[in-house]
This record gives structure tokens, C-alpha cells and sequence, in this order.
């Protein structure tokens, strides 16, 4: 017997690990063939992909990709008219998604750009929020866009088209193709433009200089350096746009009062960091930045606010970017710090005084001049939006530079490859997402230790419940509305496409959260099937937890379907799930669009804010849950099937039952919110979600039988004779079988 235990664990075990190599792919290493995939170019993926007449009128066919430089020349019946690249080979291209944003554009010989296409993205916003149109109407407007007029004007020569409620997406797009376009022209030589040597005078931070002694002073020399307008600069601004809506939304405020008054010092400088934060807090601050990280000071006052809202939402700024050449660092609120009381006197009373950490990976360098570019909006409609930019230009006084001799000729050394560059791009992701990458660990740990000890748990039926609850609710703000760590099926058919053509690690750990996530969903079916994630960790799920139980609380009836349409109604999920797969085989974009039957993204990810159509479903998805307890989960979810089908393979039953469960007891079966157990008893795995309720009734002295049964044994044998009343209480209790 013991061998045959040992022999079948181990077939059980060999089935379930094939089953995570194939599905997550979290406890192996990648081959080198994979990994030497994963150093080519961006471009190789998608020039295959956009026909050249779509991405230039006129173009019939694109050259071999160079080898030096990843672009492609772009031809027309037969002669050379530019050039093509994707943004992502050679500039940073992260978007709200966490994930990085291919653009493909073409370039002529005079460094103008000739066409330029969206190729691929994960944005939750653009992908199913905002129509095609308006994404295509923006980027006609980069047609025709003189590069070399932008590398004049430091990437500012352009007229911005943010489209509302996209400002965060369309900045890195913009960002992206502005500075990729720069570093093509120059390698290439496009329009006169060279990677000229850098042969000027070198210069590094000088920590011996002298303090400033006053605000005035710094203001005078150019340590601090300042941008005003006032609302009559603002209201004209907006005027020149030539948008009759925005006259009617100008500000009415005497035109000689502050939009905003802006300034900024590089705090990061010694000298400057204590003049203007004092002694104690430039201490903090220093011991705040790492090694080859640099610091500014941005301070504002007046009916403008540098900050807005945004970054609440998105860990993002969107206000403010700092550019230095080729360099544009967003800052991130993990990147940010408030400052209190400034140490000079004589400093102007501002509303904001604000930190923002500058990365050491991002190339800047402080010794050379930079700009901080203000986004300013205007309301024109209910969600419709118009922007202006100014800038606010900065170079450090001589006073605070030390001269360097020339370097000595060095060995040419390789650059950093692309696989470093994108290893290094989502190392900066998780440190920006490191409180909610812990708050995650936090609730996995909890919830482990909550299974692993589950009869302690389910011993007081009161504590199970608003233990429920609570975690739920933890699920449904934490991991859904604010992170956004919605698992969807649309990552298991991505998945599924990276093995069979040219898997890489980058798409996953660019989401630090999800990558968590399914990663416990991969050890966790291991143990506990499906249910883990599905009853504790799905913040749709929780939701449709929650509003069932506060239609419970209001007298909402509860519908129990009969078991024979309820076990037949299981299969639709399966077949949901099978048809997206089959799609996806064919075209995992196609696949994307058809996975609305989630209402993940409506609910969970934009937060109703969409098309009616779409909140229309989800909401009537919401109020069946009202009626049927979690109907979408039981009936419809893709994903949930996806991941019963591995339930059975689990190695352990940790849901505890009596032989009596289902003959004569019904007890379970009957309260089972899901209806997961079947009248015979038996607990299905592809079904069950774990809400540990049978486990509750289990240990229940109230409703189990066999448990009421074993006190009345036990009594008997602990006090034969017993009062009249209690006798009578005992024998009479109903759920005791004759």
C-alpha cells in the first residue's frame, strides 16, 4: 500500500509539473536558443506584420533589416524612399500598461517623418476605451513632422495632440517616437543630422562649492530658475489654438493674475540641496538617493497645479516631464517626495514644494542643460480635453562645475545590449511598484496560512464570514481598482502564443502583480485547485461576492437553480473557453477582442467608464450575481474554466468530509454557494471555490449531524442522567436522524 501511494503521488506530481511548464513557465530556465531569440530586434517581429502601403501611400516593400542599426529601408517599385523602425529598439517605451508600446515609423532621407502606425500595445485605455479613430487621427498628425527642426528645438517643435483620457499613453507614444526618430536620423545621417563626438569641455559636480545665502541671490545667478504666466498669457495661449471652445471655458480671473509661478533647483548639487532644504533634510535627502541618482526641487504656486491629480491613478505625473537631449524622465510617485519648511527666509510662500527623484539608468546628466516641460489643460467638454507646453529651461551656474581633464582613449567596448536594456526596464518597474508588490506577498501569505489552518479558521462560522469579506474587499480595491491585476484568459492565450513562436521573459515581468498572481496560481493548483485564486484573489469575483451579499442584507431573493439545469450550465464555460483558444491559434488580436466575454476590463480595469454596450453586459452580468450567486463565475468565465480543467491534478483534498456527507446529509450540498457539491455528496474541484463554508458546517455543533450526534454521545457518556429539558432539547433536534 505505501508504495502504491508513494508511485501514484509521483504520477500525480509528474502531471501537475508538466502542466506548470507548459502554462506559467515560472520554474525554469530559458533555453540559450530563446534566449539569443529574444535579443532581435523589435522590428524583425512586426515588419512582416504592417503592409508598406498602410504605413506610407505608395510604398510596396521593405529591405533587409541592417545589421548595425535596426531599421529597414522602405521601397517603392523598387527605389529606396526611408527608412522603418519600431520605437522600442532604441528608446524606452513603457506605457500606463507597464508594458511597453511598439510604434513603427518611417523616416526619408531629409529626416521627415513620412508614416507611422501603432503596431502593437497593451494600454487597457486605448486598447478598448477610445476608438480607432481618434488613435489614427493622432498619429496622421506626426506625418510630415521635420526631425531635424526637433532636434533644434529639443523635441518640442511639434504641435501635441493629447487625446482625454489618454494623456499618460500618448505622452510615452509621443516621447517614443520623437526621440527614437533622433537617434535613427543621427546614426543614419538623416537631414544632416551625425552622432557628433562629444569633444567639448567635461565638467562634474563641484562639492566644495559655497552655499547661496538667499532666494534672491539663487534667483539672480540661475541656481533657481522660474517660469510665471498669468491667466492673460494662459487665455491667449488657448485662443491662438483656434478652438472657439476654449473661449468659452477661459479663465475668468483678472488677466494680470498667477496661472502659475514656477521654479526649480537641483537639489541633488550639494551646495544647492542644503541652502534650500537645510542641513537635517538634505541629510534625508542624500541617504533617500542611490548611487549615480540625482534629485530637483520644482516648487509652484498660483491657480495652477504642476502636480494634478493624475498620479494618484497612474503613479505617473503627467504634468511635468524633465528632457535633457535624447533623455525625458517621467517622474513616479515612488519618486517623489513633499518638502516642509525651506531653510532661506526670504523664500516666496509656494503652494507645492516638491521632490522628484531622477534615476541613474536614464542617462541624465547634471552637469549639461535641461528643461522641465509643463502640460496645461482646458476643460472644452464633459471628457474632452486641450493642451498647451512651456518650458522651463535650467543649467547649473559655472559656480557649482569643476572642470575635468580630457579622458585618456579607451578600448571600444560593446554597448549594452537590448536584452540588458529591457532586464533593466522591468528591474525599474518592480522597484516603482515595491509597496504593492509587498501588499500582494502580504495577502498571499495570509491567505496561505488561512488554508493551511483551515479548521482553525472555519471553527467560529462569524470569523470565516467577515474574514471572507474583508479579503474580499482587500481583493476587489487593491488588487482590482487600484493595480489593476485583473488575470484575464487573454494572458493564458498570450502565453500559449509565446511558446510556440519566440517566448520571452520581458512580457511577463514588465506586471510585476500579475506576474505574482500567476505565479500563486500556478503553486496553488498544486495544492488547492482552481479555487484559490477564483474564490480569494479575483477581484471581479469578489465584487459579485459582495453585491450578492448586500442583496442578501436587503431581502433580494435568492434563486437556487435545479441541480440537473445547473450541472449542464457548467459545460458553457468550457465551451467559451475552447472557442478563444481555437481563435487565438489563429489570431491572438482577434482572440483579444472576442475575450469581452470577460467584463474584466469594463468593471475591474476602466471602471465602468466605457461605451454602454459594455457596461450594459457587465451590469447585467452584476445583477444576475444579485439572484444566482457569482452566475458569471459558475456559468461564463473563460478563465475559470481554464484553469478547472488542471483542478483534478491537485495533490492533496484538504476540504474535510463524513461519510454520512450526502447520504442521508444535505446540509453542504443545500448551503454551498456555488452548488459545487453534488447530492451524492462528493465536492467538485472544477467547480468548488474554497469559500471554506462546508468547512464551517463541518465543525458546526448547530447544523452538522455527525457532529451534533458525536456531543450527544459524548454527553451521555459524560452525564447519563440529564435534566428533563435538556433531554427533551437534544432528542428533539432536528437535524438528528432517527
Amino acid at each position: 500500500m505505501p508504495s502504491r501511494f508513494v508511485h501514484s503521488l509521483l504520477i500525480r506530481f509528474r502531471h501537475t509539473a508538466c502542466l506548470l511548464l507548459t502554462t506559467v513557465l515560472i520554474v525554469v530556465s530559458l533555453p540559450s536558443e530563446t534566449r539569443a531569440q529574444t535579443a532581435q530586434p523589435v522590428l524583425a517581429q512586426y515588419i512582416s506584420k504592417v503592409s508598406p502601403a498602410d504605413l506610407v501611400e505608395g510604398a510596396d516593400g521593405y529591405g533587409p533589416i541592417r545589421e548595425d542599426v535596426p531599421v529597414a529601408p522602405l521601397l517603392r517599385e523598387g527605389e529606396q524612399i526611408g527608412y522603418v523602425f519600431v520605437t522600442s529598439d532604441f528608446v524606452g517605451t513603457t506605457g500606463y500598461s507597464g508594458k511597453p508600446i511598439h510604434t513603427m515609423v518611417a523616416v526619408d532621407a531629409d529626416a521627415r517623418i513620412l508614416g507611422i502606425d501603432l503596431v502593437k500595445h497593451s494600454e487597457p485605455i486605448v486598447l478598448i476605451g477610445i476608438p480607432d479613430s481618434k488613435i489614427k487621427a493622432m498619429m496622421v498628425d506626426y506625418i510630415g513632422v521635420s526631425l531635424v527642426d526637433e532636434a533644434a528645438a529639443g523635441g518640442s517643435a511639434h504641435d501635441l495632440n493629447i487625446i482625454s483620457g489618454a494623456t499618460v499613453t500618448i505622452m510615452v507614444i509621443d516621447d517614443s517616437v520623437i526621440r527614437s526618430g533622433l537617434k535613427v536620423a543621427r546614426a543614419l545621417g538623416l537631414g544632416g543630422l551625425h552622432e557628433e563626438a562629444d569633444t567639448g569641455p567635461k565638467f562634474a559636480i563641484n562639492t566644495e562649492a559655497a552655499q547661496p545665502q538667499s532666494w534672491t541671490q539663487m534667483e539672480g545667478d540661475g541656481t533657481v530658475r522660474r517660469l510665471t504666466l498669468d491667466v492673460g498669457q494662459v487665455n491667449g495661449a488657448f485662443e491662438e489654438l483656434g478652438d472657439p471652445r476654449t473661449a468659452k471655458r477661459a479663465l475668468t480671473e483678472p488677466p494680470e493674475t498667477t496661472f502659475i509661478d514656477m521654479q526649480a533647483a537641483l537639489v541633488s548639487v550639494p551646495a544647492i540641496g542644503e541652502a534650500i532644504l537645510g542641513e537635517a533634510e538634505n541629510r534625508n535627502l542624500t541617504e533617500w538617493l542611490e548611487e549615480g541618482e540625482h534629485a530637483v526641487a520644482i516648487f509652484g504656486r498660483g491657480l495652477y497645479s504642476f502636480k494634478g491629480s493624475g498620479y494618484v491613478r497612474g503613479g505617473i505625473f503627467d504634468r511635468i516631464v524633465l528632457i535633457q537631449d535624447d533623455v525625458s524622465v517621467r517622474f513616479r510617485d515612488r519618486g517623489h517626495q513633499r518638502i516642509g519648511t525651506l531653510a532661506m527666509g526670504d523664500a516666496p510662500d509656494f503652494v507645492e514644494k516638491d521632490l522628484f527623484k531622477i534615476p541613474a539608468d536614464v542617462g541624465f546628466d547634471p552637469t549639461k542643460p535641461f528643461r522641465i516641460q509643463l502640460l496645461v489643460q482646458r476643460d472644452v467638454a464633459a471628457i474632452e480635453k486641450v493642451f498647451l507646453t512651456y518650458d522651463l529651461g535650467y543649467r547649473l551656474p559655472d559656480t557649482f562645475l569643476s572642470p575635468l581633464a580630457a579622458p585618456a582613449p579607451a578600448l571600444a567596448v560593446e554597448d549594452t545590449s537590448e536584452t540588458d536594456a529591457q532586464n533593466a526596464l522591468w528591474k525599474r518597474i518592480w522597484e516603482d511598484k515595491t509597496a504593492e508588490v509587498i501588499g500582494l506577498l502580504v495577502m498571499l501569505v495570509v491567505l496561505t496560512a488561512a488554508f493551511f489552518f483551515q479548521m482553525l479558521v472555519t471553527r467560529s462560522a462569524r470569523f470565516t464570514y467577515w474574514f471572507r469579506m474583508s479579503f474580499l474587499t482587500v481583493t476587489l480595491v487593491f488588487v482590482g481598482f487600484y493595480a489593476n491585476a485583473q488575470l484575464s484568459v487573454v494572458n493564458l492565450m498570450a502565453l500559449f502564443g509565446a511558446l510556440t513562436t519566440e517566448f520571452s521573459w520581458q512580457a511577463f515581468l514588465l506586471d510585476p502583480l500579475t506576474f505574482i498572481l500567476w505565479f500563486s496560481v500556478a503553486t496553488a493548483l498544486l495544492f488547492w485547485g482552481r479555487g484559490a485564486y477564483c474564490g480569494w484573489l479575483c477581484p471581479f469575483g469578489a465584487l459579485q461576492e459582495i453585491t450578492n451579499q448586500i442583496a442578501r442584507k436587503i431581502g433580494i431573493p435568492q434563486w437556487t437553480l435545479p441541480w440537473g439545469l445547473h450541472e449542464r450550465l457548467w459545460a458553457v464555460k468550457y465551451m467559451i473557453f475552447l472557442g478563444l483558444f481555437g481563435v487565438s491559434l489563429y489570431s491572438i488580436e482577434q482572440a483579444e477582442h472576442l475575450a469581452e466575454v470577460e467584463p474584466f476590463k469594463t468593471a475591474i480595469i476602466l471602471k465602468f467608464v466605457r461605451a454602454w454596450p459594455f457596461v450594459a453586459y457587465a451590469g447585467a452580468l452584476l445583477i444576475a450575481g444579485l439572484f444566482v450567486e457569482r452566475f458569471y463565475c459558475r456559468y461564463l468565465c473563460p478563465l475559470g474554466a481554464a484553469l478547472a480543467i488542471p483542478a483534478r491534478l491537485r495533490m492533496f483534498d484538504w476540504l474535510k468530509r463524513y461519510k454520512e456527507c450526502g447520504s442521508p446529509c444535505q446540509t453542504c450540498a443545500h448551503e454551498c454557494p456555488v452548488q459545487a457539491i453534488h447530492p451524492t455528496g462528493e465536492i467538485n474541484p472544477n467547480e468548488c471555490v474554497n469559500c471554506m463554508h462546508c468547512q464551517v458546517l463541518y465543525q458546526s455543533k448547530d447544523k452538522c449531524p455527525v457532529v451534533i450526534k458525536q456531543l450527544k454521545r459524548r454527553a451521555a457518556v459524560t452525564a447519563p442522567v440529564l435534566t428533563g429539558a435538556k433531554a427533551a432539547a437534544l432528542a428533539n433536534h432536528p437535524n438528528i436522524g432517527k
